[in-house]
This record gives structure tokens, C-alpha cells and sequence, in this order.
């Protein structure tokens, strides 16, 4: 079954150019919305880009405003997918007619119409509106009102309250039969009610038919106003990720037990080191230390400062975890390799794993602490010491 995507850019945007400079809009920039820049694309581009990569997407025609070709020749995309673009109409539903009679030389079944200003629409989307029309005549995605709906007078005071029952927030794209959609919008450019459309469902419902309901997306949102362009900047930001990595070791001396992870561990040897010699939780402020570019542990608990003589060293992750969030960043997660012949670490992975997500901060499921032996090479291999690997990710907030 054959379908094309119509995308409608030839609006003028003027409300997204209604904000202060400041406001996702530089000062006396008139360019329309849909030519607008998100992360390096045009908001078209972006808009575009989903149909072209869906399977069952064989077309897409892109209606435009005439005075806007060198703007489309710019920013638009380019793919095998997208024909040369058809000029728009003094109204929405004006450039959705030109672009019907465009589409009518291919002779789809169907046919998506898409505002241009939705750069976010999802694969799902898409496929559920298409399958839809396996069975309806036209489809919409739309999306519960969930906030309290009023009705507010020209004096800017709150009316009576609306009640949201069966009430839904349409979106695009819109879906339709071709050969339903295009004689009722013929006919209604014949009998002049063209320019009272709201969109194209309205004029199936007019017609008599029905349209169906389909699930659509909180983020298929559409860029309207320049807080809209904030919000969308901000959802394509680029995360700062960052990754350290921590190295320890410590050797066996006298004791009857290890600390490994802030968990104790009867064994017959003990580990040496200034503090309690948890090489687990050395290794992982190590990581995060690193991941924030502040250095080691030894920098900020030097072993030849005596207050630090036989420490806690969950004292020390602490404070890890106070300068990572310092400097701006959440931990993300933690990978800690214990590297040893003895004792067995397995059977107490579980609560080393709680206790480093209750100092971190985290769930322990962003915790993973594993064991594995050097095959009897090396300081390890001897039974001489523990050695221990961490990797950490923080993410900086926003």
C-alpha cells in the first residue's frame, strides 16, 4: 500500500517571532520557523528526516511558501525520497490542496500530512497512523488534556471551567485514503469553505465520515512560540558525559579480616594501607575523582597526613561524591573489578553493592561489583594483595 508523506512548511511563523531576543530568536531575525536552526538542522530538516527513514514512507512532498525557495535549497533535506517542492497558497489548507494535486501523479493510498513546525515525531507515531488507515478512512494521533481547561474571556479573565471528558490534543501527521481526502477537499475549494478548515480531519468530519482516534506522543509538540525553541534546543543538547577510571592496590599484612567496599570480610590476613586499606572503595573515588578531573585520592587524603591514619574510607567516597556534584555533575554509574585469589568476593557482592550505591547516592542497580583472579600471575597470582579496576560515568545536570 503506497503512501506519501506531505510535510506543510509554507507558513509564515509569525508567532514564533513574537518573543524578545533572548528567547530562542535573535533580534530582528524574520526567518520562518520551519528554517530555523535546532542543534545544526533545520526544523523542516528534523521534520522531515523521520519520514524518509520509515520503511513504509515511499514519497515526501514538501509544500512551500513561493518566496522561500533559496530558504528550502538551504536548510530542507536531501534524499531520493523527497521531490522538488510545490508552492504553497494563501492558506493552510490552500498549500494542502496544491499538494494533494501534486501527490495525485504518484496515485497513492494514502496520504500523511505533517506540520512542517513538528520536529520531533516519532517512528511510532507514524507506523500507528498508517496501520490505522488498514481499517479507517482517516486517522489522528492525538493526546489526552490532562491539565484543568477554562475558558478565558477577551479580558484576559477565567471563564467557566471545560470539562475534559473525551477531550484530546490533536496533532500531525494526519493520515487519510487518498481517493476520500482529495474530492471532499476539491469540493470544498469549489464551494469556497476551503479557507474555514481548521486541518483536513475537520473537513472528513464535515463530510460525513469518521475519524479515528490513535495514540500520538507528548514529544511530537510543535514549535510555535520562541520558549518552544528553548525547549527544543534543550532536548537536542548534547549531555557532557564524562568517564574516570581508578587503579589501587594493596597488599596482605597482619588481621583477621578485609574491608573491601565498606563490608567486612573474615579472612586471615588483613590488607595493609594508611587508612582501613579498602582498596574497593579507593578505586572508586579514584574513578570519580578522575571523571571530574580533580586528581586522586591522594591528593585530597595525602596517607602522610596522620588525621587520616585508620579512616573509614567510605569518609573519602563521600567526599568524591560532594566534589562530583560540586562541579556540576550527577554519578551515573559505577563499575568496580576486584582482582584477587582470595578471599572469595562473590558472596558478598550484593551488600558491597548496596553500601556503594547508599554513599553514592544511587540505585544499586547503577552499581555493578564483579571479581576475577590474574590465573595465579603476578602480586595477585601470589596471594600477596588485592588489586582493583573502577570505571565511573557522571552526566552534567541541567
Amino acid at each position: 500500500m503506497s503512501t506519501i508523506a506531505l510535510i506543510v512548511a509554507a507558513g509564515r511563523g509569525t508567532r514564533a517571532l513574537s518573543g524578545k531576543a533572548g528567547q530562542g530568536l535573535p533580534p530582528n531575525d524574520t526567518t520562518p520557523k520551519q528554517y530555523r536552526m535546532l542543534a545544526g538542522q533545520s526544523v523542516l530538516a528534523r521534520a522531515i528526516a523521520p519520514f524518509t527513514a520509515h520503511p513504509k514512507i515511499d514519497r515526501v512532498i514538501v509544500v512551500i511558501h513561493p518566496d522561500d525557495g533559496d530558504e528550502y535549497a538551504r536548510h530542507t533535506l536531501e534524499h531520493p525520497k523527497v521531490g522538488e517542492p510545490v508552492m504553497g497558497g494563501a492558506t493552510r489548507a490552500e498549500s494542502v490542496l496544491n499538494g494533494l494535486r501534486a501527490a495525485a501523479a504518484f496515485s497513492p493510498e494514502n496520504i500523511l500530512i505533517h506540520d512542517a513546525a513538528r520536529p520531533f515525531i516519532g517512528k511510532d507515531v507514524i507506523s500507528r497512523v498508517i496501520n490505522a488507515l488498514d481499517v479507517h478512512q482517516a486517522a489522528v494521533p492525538t493526546l489526552p488534556a490532562v491539565d484543568a481547561m477554562r475558558r478565558v474571556g477577551t479580558d484576559g479573565i477565567l471563564a467557566d471551567v471545560v470539562d475534559r471528558e473525551g477531550i484530546r490534543r490533536a496533532q500531525t501527521p494526519q493520515g487519510f485514503r487518498f481517493t476520500t481526502l482529495l474530492p471532499i477537499m476539491e469540493a470544498a475549494a469549489a464551494n469556497a469553505t476551503l479557507p474555514s478548515l481548521s486541518d483536513e480531519a475537520q473537513a472528513i468530519i464535515t463530510a460525513g465520515q469518521s475519524v479515528a482516534s490513535v495514540e500520538g506522543d507528548p514529544m511530537n509538540f510543535k514549535v510555535t512560540i520562541p520558549e518552544d525553541f528553548t525547549m527544543a534546543e534543550r532536548l537536542l543538547a548534547q549531555p557532557d558525559i564524562r568517564t574516570g577510571q581508578g587503579y589501587d592496590v594493596h597488599a596482605f599484612g597482619d588481621g583477621d579480616h578485609v574491608v573491601l567496599c565498606g563490608i567486612k570480610i573474615p579472612h586471615g590476613r588483613g590488607l595493609s594501607g594508611h587508612s582501613d586499606a579498602d582498596v574497593g572503595l579507593h578505586t572508586i573515588t579514584d574513578a570519580l575523582l578522575g571523571a571530574v578531573a580533580e586528581g586522586d585520592i591522594g591528593r585530597h587524603f595525602p596517607p602522610s597526613d596522620p588525621q587520616w591514619k585508620g579512616m573509614d574510607s567510605a569518609v573519602f567516597l563521600k567526599r568524591a561524591v560532594e566534589i562530583v556534584s560540586e562541579r556540576g555533575y550527577a554519578i551515573s554509574n559505577i563499575d568496580l573489578t576486584l582482582i584477587c585469589e582470595e578471599p572469595k568476593v562473590t558472596p558478598h557482592a550484593p551488600a558491597m553493592i548496596n553500601r556503594v550505591a547508599e554513599l553514592c547516592g544511587l540505585d544499586p542497580s547503577r552499581v555493578s561489583i564483579k571479581a576475577t583472579t590474574s590465573e595465579r600471575l603476578g602480586f595477585t597470582g601470589r596471594r600477596e594483595g588485592i588489586a582493583a579496576t573502577a570505571v565511573a560515568t557522571v552526566i552534567g545536570k541541567t
